[in-house]
């Protein structure tokens, strides 16, 4: 069998992009307000003011205004709530963003849905998840959205196929299950206590392997032709697949960094544009 071609998810996030930031400067001109994204990130950790530095400054490559509220490590649940209400109650925010974890005395799920459904671009409240999983409009988690497009891209579709989730977070793992489930394929959802995982992953057509376990699916756990979608980003820049192996037995895989990673910015500069539409719309 040759070796898996590979789904390369820098370069449709690009033309994603384009595309958003032609639509952020129709927008812009229109309305006399660029779209914006504010980010809210509590404390100073180097891995999320890393990431939150990099989504702003793709934000104003594409057109995107952004708004950062940095707040103290110290910073109570009820304090961040009322921050995020604020920003959902500001016509100029058209998107807001909750940079996570956020400390283990912060009440995410609480933080999360104070963040207005129709500002929810990275697809954390409840709300998105509902419709996510019915299948109406709003706003998708950013990372599932982002592998559904790849999947697209590629012309693999869902319907029929046995599809497994390895992961089963809010963000990650249970919204890119329903997202497969709407798209009529069959989903497992496998996790850590999961018996004989190897024997769940060897039935599936498609994988998404989204648990944060670096190089936890091999090859030899892999039906021969599966197309493999490594959501995984470990230290070192390593999945949570075993790239090296499942090159050789997968039909078409994402590699890391360069696969999903890049996807899940595109869709969530593409969201904000979305939201702003929307509330011009709305007058």
């Amino acid at each position: 069998m040759s070796q898996a071609r590979l789904m390369d998810g820098t370069a449709l996030a690009r033309r994603i992009v384009e595309d958003t930031a032609k639509r952020a400067a129709d927008l812009t001109v229109r309305t006399g307000q660029a779209p914006c994204l504010a980010t809210v990130l509590v404390g100073e950790d180097p891995a999320s003011v890393t990431y939150v530095r990099m989504k702003r400054n793709r934000c104003r490559a594409a057109g995107i205004e952004s708004r950062h509220v940095p707040l103290p490590a110290a910073t109570t649940t009820g304090e961040l709530v009322g921050t995020l209400r604020a920003l959902s109650d500001d016509p100029a925010v058209h998107g807001i963003l909750l940079q996570h974890p956020m400390g283990a005395h912060i009440d995410e799920r609480a933080a999360f849905e104070a963040i207005a459904p129709e500002k929810d671009v990275d697809g954390v409240t409840f709300a998105s998840f509902a419709t996510m999983s019915f299948g109406l409009p709003g706003f998708v988690s950013c990372t599932p959205g982002g592998i559904m497009r790849l999947l697209d891209a590629y012309d693999v579709d869902p319907a029929g196929k046995r599809a497994v989730v390895v992961g089963r977070s809010a963000i990650l793992g249970k919204p890119a299950g329903m997202l497969l489930l709407a798209r009529d394929a069959t989903v497992t959802y496998c996790h850590s206590r999961t018996a004989d995982l190897s024997a769940v992953v060897r039935e599936a057509d498609i994988v998404v392997a989204a648990v944060g376990r670096p190089r936890l699916i091999r090859g030899r756990d892999l039906k021969p032709g599966a197309v493999v979608v490594d959501a995984g980003y470990n230290a070192g820049n390593v999945g949570d697949v075993d790239f090296d192996s499942a090159v050789e037995r997968a039909s078409l895989i994402t590699p890391v960094p360069g696969g999903v990673g890049p996807m899940t910015i595109a869709t969530l500069l593409e969201q904000t544009v979305r939201a702003a539409e929307a509330a011009a719309r709305q007058g």
